[in-house]
């Protein structure tokens, strides 16, 4: 399996600030372009921590392949 890239961000704001969240595009090597869905977690530092730790391995349990 060729090495991988997980592309990710992240930033706190206060909840009652955002109006929407888009997504994201990445350029790849051979010309296409691809898009990253970006997720929203509300909560207390607690529950955004363990969202996103649900989160992410949930990600991972799509692609048992690697």
């Amino acid at each position: 399996m060729a090495n991988l890239a997980l592309v990710y961000g992240m930033r706190l704001f206060p909840a009652s600030d955002l109006k929407s969240v888009g997504s994201a595009t990445v350029q790849l090597t051979n010309g296409n372009n691809g898009s990253i869905t970006m997720h929203l977690i509300e909560g207390s530092k607690e529950q955004i921590e363990q969202a996103l730790k649900q989160s992410l391995d949930a990600f991972f349990d799509l692609y048992p392949e690697i």
